[in-house]
């Protein structure tokens, strides 16, 4: 398995951040790391997607699991290999709120695949997350 995490801290409320997320079809204006998002029904459980990044192949991924207004995952399933991505949202003690990536590249080839396209997958993280932060904060 090959796994990475990012989190930032933010002032803007969970509801702001989490309206973000649902809104799918917005994701490309804060997310630079998506060119184009094709997405095939609500955000709910089961509903696919495809990301396409600025430079490269679209990339079909399905929305696996939601809590709502807490977290999601998606998951892009490539048969040797599994990319899960975890989106949480935490209530921090002083009022503020944690907003996590976390990325896991399981199956029988992720100890091969990890290393080479997990870092590559997750790099933007910082920038998504500050983007997001300050769209949220705004």
């Amino acid at each position: 398995m090959w796994e990475y995490e990012h989190s930032v801290e933010t002032s803007a409320a969970r509801v702001e951040l989490w309206r973000h997320w649902v809104d799918m079809e917005s994701w490309p204006s804060w997310n630079d790391g998506i060119a184009k998002i094709e997405v095939d029904g609500p955000f709910a459980v089961g509903t696919a997607f495809v990301m396409t990044p600025p430079e490269g192949d679209p990339v079909p991924l399905r929305i696996v699991e939601i809590v709502d207004g807490e977290s999601f995952s998606d998951v892009a399933d490539a048969g040797d290999f599994v990319v899960t991505t975890r989106h949480m949202l935490a209530d921090l003690p002083d009022g503020r709120t944690r907003v996590t990536y976390r990325t896991e590249i399981t199956g029988p080839l992720a100890d091969q695949v990890g290393p080479a396209i997990g870092p590559d997958i997750t790099s933007d993280f910082p920038d998504v997350l500050a983007a997001l932060v300050a769209l949220a904060e705004g």
